[in-house]
């Protein structure tokens, strides 16, 4: 640790951050206090995330896909066309090998029956 982050970091500027950070609900919520630390400290964002991450407190940012929808892998869809079609999952995994959006639309077609 250098010795700017020995003095930066202090435990009540630690304790006031991590309480700061943990009562945002949100990703934006969040990123506007960690933004706001690193203003008030004269450091880096990057340097506030690592010192949250190190106290073990840092979210990442929920990922989203292109279309703005929760992201949801191939294996999870398989999953839900196994339990459609009522067998395991094992017996139709090579399915993962299809595009998404054949899997999307083959497990819509096997929900609406």
């Amino acid at each position: 640790m250098t010795d700017k982050a020995k003095t930066v970091y202090t435990d009540e500027v630690v304790a006031d951050m991590v309480e700061s950070y943990t009562a945002a609900e949100s990703d934006e919520a969040r990123a506007s206090v960690v933004n706001e630390f690193a203003d008030s400290l004269g450091v880096k964002v990057q340097s506030v995330r690592a010192k949250l991450v190190n106290v073990g407190v840092y979210k990442a940012k929920t990922r989203v896909a292109k279309d703005g929808s929760d992201v949801e892998t191939k294996a999870k869809i398989v999953e839900d066309i196994a339990k459609a079609l009522n067998v395991s999952a094992e017996v139709v995994e090579s399915l993962e090998k299809a595009t998404k959006p054949t899997l999307k639309m083959v497990r819509e077609a096997l929900v609406a029956e």
